[in-house]
């Protein structure tokens, strides 16, 4: 029996993992960190456009703030998000982009003087201040009142891991790679780490710690059109799911990006749309205006996706041998804006379609159709990122429900969340391992490592017909095919029924080779009914969801039902045996709300089945507003008044603004 022990044990090297674990280090905690791949490999590094942080530096995020940004925010979230969240989100968003600055992150900057930017297929001229030069400046994204979206050309994610990492590195994290968690280690309802496979060796080993944070990313593979990298299966949130004990939030709550190229589904990023990009139809038609007037083309991503769809069913679709898909026109931005901050688009475009995107004209055009690109729902945790049924278990970034998002999240709140998160859930987390120790015997870690080695014994014993990777690419069809941006009642039963014979199915299958080392089948073996599980989780809570709310879209319940399902799914699976989860839910309390429910901003009103206490909260905050504007209160006391929140350290101060206060 091999024991690790440390501190701190995080799970996941992206850049929540990381920036959790370099506010665990920097407490004088034993800190290691465990990822599939080596760490600048992880899926955040694919992050193209960019990270929402409400600085207000340039020209066109003038006069930006908290308060905006927490807006667009909820609004974006469809109502379904945790406004307490929310408001911690984008507090301290400004101050974690300044400290990646200060960790090497070369943000693109302000230039004084004019330039030229294309708004609404237009070209307009901007003219940046003499004060604001050199300043971290942003771009457009869907769904924002301002230009909020900071970035490093089209390369955001790539260098932000390679700062979080660096830094990690330097305050002397143990990072180990290729190692895969198979199983939490609990007892008594405190979790204690986990049983841990080391890919090279195939050796099980126990990794043992006062605290665990699992930031493994989302769960896109259960798809067969994704945008998500092969390592993001939803391993993270199965294990959590296999205690028994922690549950899953929001699961069904799945966002598709409109513009991944067609057909190798790399993401064209959001920003080719923020510049100024537009869609167009078999027709070479604009075709966004005539479903969303006022947003177009930067309507949230489930807006944008759902028109693109039904836009291709209203035969307005270009044809090809991969289906039908729309066309993605960036070459109005010109070459020169197109080579100097969307390289990474034309590079793509170039090596896998042989086109150049800077070309004018249709040759130029890239095919693009919505796939499934983010995992809305994870492990549910409390504010401080805590599980609230598992103690010491906790999630960070997207394979957590912390629950900034809700059922849809904004272009650009995902990469910053993963750095967000990782400052204040990472100081929590550091926090619970300072207060607590290791009382685990050792009997009870030997019991769950003799349990997985049961387990590997157990696959390579099967005797079946049926063929590992036939099941896993059935399910990937099924997801793609009657759970994906248009859902039914009928489809959506098809795939609960049928997702649960596949997971009956994969203990009929032969692994061929015996050997637990060097054996892919026998990793997939073991890595597709925890994927079938997580699928579960996602239909059946489709299902029993009978509205329409953010990227959750029922064609049998168009409206938004704020009386019956203002909720958060929660899945359990308590009994192992089981084939399908259970399934609870956690209603929102609107009349604690800063943010009352209310219209989103798109499509046609009158689609929500409104609940009377919203209008009774809104009397409520617009009364508690006015008063204290009267009184000469700022709108930060005004804030604080209608929805209090924390934050650990000393993050709750102020942010300061070029020309605010």
């Amino acid at each position: 029996m091999k024991i690790n022990y440390c501190d701190a044990l995080v799970i996941g090297g992206g850049l929540a993992g990381l920036r959790a674990a370099v506010a665990a280090q920097k407490k004088g905690l034993s800190t290691v960190v465990l990822s599939l791949v080596p760490v600048k490999r992880s899926h955040s590094a694919a992050a193209q456009g960019g990270m929402q942080a409400s600085l207000g530096n340039s020209k066109m995020s003038d006069g930006d703030n908290e308060d905006l940004h927490f807006a667009d925010t909820v609004k974006g979230s469809d109502w379904g998000c945790d406004q307490e969240v929310a408001r911690m989100f984008v507090h301290t968003a400004p101050k974690a982009i300044r400290e990646l600055a200060s960790w090497g992150v070369p943000w693109t900057r302000v230039r004084a003087g004019t330039r030229e930017a294309v708004i609404n297929a237009k070209k307009t001229t901007i003219t940046e201040d003499e004060d604001r030069h050199g300043l971290i400046t942003s771009r457009d994204f869907g769904g924002t009142k301002k230009w909020r979206t900071c970035y490093t050309a089209d390369a955001t994610g790539h260098t932000m891991l390679f700062g979080v990492a660096n830094e990690a590195l330097r305050h002397d994290v143990d990072i180990r790679d290729r190692k895969e968690a198979l199983s939490i280690i609990h007892e008594d309802g405190r979790c204690y780490g986990a049983v841990v496979r080391d890919l090279i060796t195939g050796e099980l080993e126990a990794y043992v710690a006062k605290g665990t944070c699992i930031a493994t990313g989302g769960y896109g593979r259960v798809f067969k059109q994704t945008t998500n990298a092969v390592i993001c299966e939803g391993t993270g949130q199965a294990i959590a799911l296999e205690t028994g004990i922690a549950t899953l939030g929001n699961m069904e709550a799945v966002q598709f990006h409109p513009t991944p190229i067609v057909p190798s589904g790399i993401l064209l990023t959001e920003g080719c749309r923020g510049d100024g990009g537009i869609l167009r139809d078999v027709d070479g038609h604009r075709f966004m205006p005539d479903y969303e007037p006022e947003k177009k083309e930067l309507a949230s991503r489930d807006v944008v996706s759902r028109r693109m769809i039904e836009h291709i069913r209203n035969g307005k679709g270009v044809p090809s041998p991969y289906g039908y898909h729309v066309w993605l026109d960036i070459s109005i931005l010109g070459r020169e804006h197109i080579e100097k901050n969307l390289r990474d688009v034309q590079e793509i475009c170039q090596i896998f379609n042989g086109i150049d995107p800077a070309d004018e004209g249709p040759k130029g055009w890239a095919p693009v159709l919505p796939m499934q690109h983010y995992s809305m729902g994870g492990i549910r945790t409390k504010p401080t990122g805590e599980s609230q049924n598992l103690k010491g278990l906790f999630a960070c970034g997207e394979a957590a429900c912390w629950d900034m998002h809700g059922f849809n999240r904004l272009g650009g709140n995902s990469v910053s969340e993963t750095v967000v998160a990782g400052m204040i859930i990472g100081n929590y987390f550091a926090d619970f391992c300072l207060e607590n120790d290791v009382t685990i015997p050792t009997a009870t870690i030997q019991k769950f490592l003799d349990e997985q080695d049961k387990y590997l014994d157990e696959i390579l014993s099967y005797n079946g017909s049926e063929s590992i990777f036939k099941i896993k690419n059935r399910m990937k069809e099924l997801m793609d095919e009657k759970v994906g941006i248009f859902r039914d009642g009928p489809h959506l039963e098809e795939a609960v029924e049928e997702l649960k014979e596949l997971l009956v199915k994969t203990k009929q299958i032969t692994v061929k080779s015996k050997e637990r080392a060097g054996n892919p089948e026998l990793e997939e073996a073991y890595r597709v009914p925890k994927m079938l599980k997580v699928a579960l989780c996602v239909a059946k809570g489709a299902r029993d969801r009978t509205e329409s709310r953010g990227a959750h879209y029922r064609e049998d319940y168009l409206k938004r039902d704020d009386v019956n399902w203002l909720n958060r799914t929660l899945t359990s699976w308590p009994n192992s045996d089981a084939l399908e989860p259970e399934i609870t839910y956690e209603p929102l309390d609107i009349m604690k709300m800063e943010m009352p429910p209310a219209f989103r901003g798109y499509g046609a009103k009158g689609m929500i089945i409104e609940n009377e206490l919203s209008a009774k909260r809104q009397a409520q905050v617009d009364e508690i507003t006015e008063k204290m504007q009267a009184e000469g209160k700022d709108r930060h006391e005004i804030q604080d008044a209608l929805m209090p929140f924390e934050l650990p350290m000393n993050y709750k101060e102020r942010n300061e603004r070029a020309g605010d206060k």
